[in-house]
């Protein structure tokens, strides 16, 4: 990664595509850049955009229109956030995750312009983990943690953690199903699934701890079904990957 300063590139208006391209991103010349952010190899961020100082965007990630991005921010590799998105601070978005045009985080749970709450303690943090995607006018009610792969439709409202592989829609969100790494929703026959689209098989898997006090809600702890004592998953079960790949060889 490299750290940039203002509008590190302004080519002329006339100028190709290639030219704007300074050390290993790209930033169209209508963006700003802020001292202090650093930008991964072969980002692309696109016109009228602003990254703050302090923002960290990884490797490979595309930024569309009016994208604007707090400071202090974190964005993994290949991420892609289209158009008319802002990334506010208190925001943590892992590698390969989708945000589609116009959908919203937001990072204060009680908001009052009588009573700013604009400092770092008063953000709540939202995590986005890997894969998951994230529909057009969707809105990200702050302090979540949206799971590996979920799949958050278009429009929907998320007010509470979102498993691994879910399939979340309406208003508030709530879980109609399970999604594919692909993207495909999946349709179990039983404990198992097998996606139509690439192969991938999944299956369903309980804990016999559930209900219990036990240590499966560490990030680090040794059980892969961790997710599954996430309070707000009405399951009683998590949806784990069976296969190491799909036809596609993913």
């Amino acid at each position: 990664m490299r750290e940039s300063g203002r509008r590190p590139n302004s080519p002329p208006a006339s100028a190709d595509v290639k030219d704007h391209f300074v050390k290993d991103y790209f930033v169209h010349e209508s963006s700003f850049v802020d001292d202090g952010a650093v930008i991964g190899k072969g980002t692309k961020i696109w016109h009228f955009c602003h990254v703050m100082s302090g923002a960290q965007i990884g490797e490979n990630c595309t930024l569309g229109q009016n994208v604007f991005v707090a400071r202090n921010v974190k964005i993994g590799n290949n991420v892609k956030i289209q158009n008319n998105v802002s990334v506010y601070e208190g925001v943590i978005i892992e590698d390969d995750v989708f945000c589609g045009p116009s959908m919203v985080f937001t990072n204060v749970k009680t908001p009052r312009s009588a009573f700013p709450r604009n400092t770092r303690d008063d953000y709540a943090v939202t995590l986005v983990k890997r894969g998951a995607s994230i529909g057009a006018n969707a809105t990200v009610v702050c302090g979540v943690t949206i799971g590996e792969w979920a799949f958050v439709a278009a429009g929907a409202v998320v007010t509470k953690d979102v498993p691994p592989y879910a399939l979340v829609a309406g208003v508030p969100g709530r879980i109609i199903g399970w999604a594919c790494e692909c993207g495909i929703p999946l349709k179990f026959e039983g404990d198992t699934a097998v996606c139509r689209e690439c192969g991938r098989e999944y299956e369903k898997r309980e804990c016999e701890n559930r209900g219990e006090q036990c240590d499966l809600g560490n990030p680090e702890a040794p059980c892969d079904l961790r997710n599954l004592c996430n309070p707000y998953n009405p399951f009683n079960f998590a949806i784990v990957r069976k296969t190491a790949s799909g036809r596609r060889g993913r």
